[in-house]
């Protein structure tokens, strides 16, 4: 079956492990690459959504048919060292990609996409695209881009089908830090950019599966110093920074094979007392070091929409997802409590330990979907970090 209706010969394709082919019109780098093709259906923010480590080995489809309109900059990139494009390798989008009409525009999107090595297409029916995920699930593929529209269409579909996905996929490795870094950049403010924290109040060690800056800059902002360290760091290691607190980042993969190493070290530094707070990927696996499971999701969260509900307020706040994996809520133990849940499937978003300053969350809070719905979150475990110190006073 082909995709798709342009009426000229097709300079990239969207080559499906069950043997679909999507015809459209190349942009961004030329070449092709193997990825899970997943959705997003945020109306804004795809240079962040790109650049996100946690969308690496994915090809993003938007569900919103204007993307590139408003160009790109140096600024609104999400990965810690933007060249080694840690992000999506693909992406996929209904327009053609129109010149840039934005004040803070530095360039064109398809420059921007060639720079980061991301293959694109567009000129398709990407609610055709959408509802064969969401009836099928998020397929294995090979995305392609030749200016010439040259293919070898039986090479691209055997490689698709050989391709793995991402279950068992240990990413974490491949995009985190490999040395311990301090990182002082606080939010961006209008007109003024990007000030540093110059006098910390707190130390936080930040374990880097695949962080995003902005989560921490709204740590900064709190008046942390964060330290940043790899995934693989022992208890030992991270608390050699005698740490207020203690992070587990969001990043890409399957959490069960990232686990092998980073939950044993999880279950230690809970033993400490030391709060701890986990976003996405660090939410599932925190999950796994207290006993619960988690498996691969059909069609996957992914878009700045999604209502989830908090059980601790009662509210319903709307947040950013980007998760292809999810945890089992009926195998959480009996000394951690559920926090928060997806009002779309009802599937966990949320849980935190009864005895212990330790909780986290599947969504993204820092990415100001509601807009601010989810910062209190910040809140919450600085709070946590200021009654330890209280009462270590």
């Amino acid at each position: 079956m082909t995709a798709g209706w342009t009426t000229r010969k097709p300079t990239a394709l969207l080559v499906l492990a069950d043997g679909t082919i999507i015809e459209g019109d190349g942009i961004g780098a030329v070449g092709e690459t193997t990825g899970e093709v997943c959705f997003n259906t945020a109306l804004t923010g795809y240079q962040e959504i790109l650049t996100d480590p946690s969308y690496a080995k994915q090809i993003v489809t938007f569900t919103f048919p204007h993307i590139g309109n408003v160009g790109a900059n140096d600024e609104d990139t999400e990965d810690l060292v933007p060249a080694n494009a840690h992000g999506a390798v693909g992406a996929i989008f209904r327009a053609e990609v129109s010149a840039p009409s934005n004040y803070r525009s530095s360039g064109h999107l398809d420059a921007w996409l060639k720079k980061r090595g991301i293959i694109a297409l567009s000129g398709i029916d990407t609610r055709a695209l959408t509802a064969h995920i969401r009836e099928n699930g998020m397929p294995n593929a090979v995305i392609a881009h030749n200016p010439d529209g040259v293919f070898d269409i039986e090479a691209l579909k055997a490689k698709a089908r050989a391709w793995s996905g991402l279950e068992g996929l240990d990413l974490a490795k491949d995009v985190a830090t490999h040395q311990s870094v301090v990182w002082d950049e606080k939010p961006w403010a209008w007109n003024a950019g990007y000030a540093t924290e110059s006098e910390p109040r707190y130390t936080v060690v930040a374990l880097d599966y695949g962080t995003k800056r902005n989560i921490l800059r709204l740590m900064t902002g709190r008046g942390a110093r964060v330290v940043l360290m790899p995934p693989t760091s022992t208890a030992d290691e991270v608390m050699a920074h005698h740490p207020d607190g203690i992070f587990l980042s969001n990043g890409p993969g399957d959490p069960a094979a990232t686990g092998v190493y980073a939950v044993p070290t999880i279950q230690k530094l809970i033993e400490t007392g030391v709060p701890m707070f986990g976003i996405c990927l660090g939410h599932q696996m925190l999950a796994l070091a207290l006993g619960g499971k988690t498996s691969k999701m059909h069609q996957g969260h992914h878009g700045a929409n999604h209502p989830v509900k908090d059980f601790t307020t009662g509210k319903v706040e709307i947040v950013s997802m980007n998760h292809g994996f999810a945890v089992e809520s009926g195998t959480l133990p009996a000394d951690v409590e559920e926090t928060h849940i997806s009002l779309f499937d009802q599937s966990n978003c949320g849980l935190k330990m009864k005895d212990a300053p330790v909780f986290s969350v599947q969504h993204h809070p820092e990415a100001s979907p509601g807009p601010q719905d989810s910062h209190y979150l910040f809140d919450r475990f600085f709070e946590l970090i200021d009654s330890r110190k209280n009462t270590a006073a």
